[in-house]
């Protein structure tokens, strides 16, 4: 596959989520970076924004094994990644619905902090482990999640842990007025829109493969390090805004997720190297969840985003000399 059919590829799967999702251009295209990279996504915003849609549509524009969890309070581990059943010729495992390419797990921080657990070893190793054995999952694998802001009643705070894991994780903005209007046509109308399989298996794991021999030169690997070093208030790069309301700056996998996003973002405008700014494209979504702020930074005002920005700002792409 050429760099510029593997576009035409990501053009196709994304004109397919357009036939549901209204609008949300940036967001689409966050959600098929992360699945490209073969990360895990955690979408956030408040209900009714079509989170949950775009990920089932997602799941039926693919021809793979998709599964969905609801999360709730009541809850268990169990119910996720299976149970040993005991019969007649002794236990035998039951897979749980995370035994699928895609997971969706819908509304995530409504779960227990034991049960969110369930989900680490899965999404680091793609395994599971019950009553001593250990299960592989099927591969490409990743979850889609999604999640409603901490401020609401019923919620529990995702551990950093499980935070990490994500690749990326997406704000959902609430619609234009323009893109709400056309949410009212469609969805009042007595017809929906039928989505096709444009993809299937088999091509998701070569686009993935291909994303990983995308060629990284040492001077923009060594922008993404700096970037996620940078994060942490004692770094000599730190800004302003990082010494004063950065706690904990970002792990390693954000840097991963830097240079694993910006390859797929590469490749989805046909270019098969990875650039600077490639890595800032995607540096908000590998790095405002892996970001632990003080209480300074809720007093004043002050988001994750905002630390990015001003991050980006004070540490400009490399050029090959740099």
């Amino acid at each position: 596959m050429t760099p510029e059919e593997f576009a035409a590829r990501v053009e196709a799967i994304e004109a397919e989520l357009g036939k549901v999702i209204v609008g949300q251009e940036d967001l689409v295209r966050a959600v098929v970076l992360g699945m490209l990279a073969e990360g895990h996504v955690l979408l956030e915003g408040v209900p009714g924004l079509g989170k949950t849609l775009l990920l089932r549509t997602l799941g039926e524009a693919l021809s793979v094994e998709f599964g969905r969890v609801q999360f709730t309070p009541d809850l268990m581990p169990a119910d996720i990644v299976g149970t040993n059943v005991l019969s007649d010729g002794g236990f035998s495992f039951h897979p749980g619905p995370v035994f699928a390419n895609v997971v969706l797990a819908d509304e995530v921080n409504r779960a227990t902090p034991k049960t969110q657990s369930a989900l680490l070893e899965a999404m680091q190793e793609r395994r599971v482990t019950l009553g001593g054995e250990t299960h592989d999952l099927p591969r490409p694998f990743f979850v889609m999640a999604t999640q409603n802001p901490l401020e609401m009643e019923g919620t529990y705070p995702l551990p950093e842990a499980q935070l990490d894991r994500f690749l990326f994780k997406v704000l959902v903005p609430f619609p234009s007025a323009d893109d709400l209007v056309e949410i009212l046509e469609r969805t009042t109308a007595d017809h929906s829109p039928t989505v096709e399989h444009i993809s299937d298996g088999a091509e998701l794991a070569a686009m993935i493969a291909m994303v990983r021999e995308v060629p990284a030169a040492s001077h923009v690997l060594r922008y993404a390090a700096t970037l996620t070093a940078a994060s942490h208030p004692y770094h000599a790069s730190a800004t302003p805004k990082i010494k004063e309301y950065v706690r904990f700056g970002a792990s390693p996998r954000a840097a991963q997720a830097m240079v694993l996003g910006g390859k797929a973002m590469a490749l989805a405008d046909a270019r098969y190297n990875l650039s600077g700014d490639d890595v800032r494209a995607v540096a908000k979504l590998a790095l405002r969840h892996r970001l632990v702020l003080g209480y300074e930074a809720a007093a004043d005002g002050v988001t994750a985003d905002d630390i990015i920005e001003e991050l980006l700002a004070a540490l400009p792409a490399p050029t090959v000399d740099s």
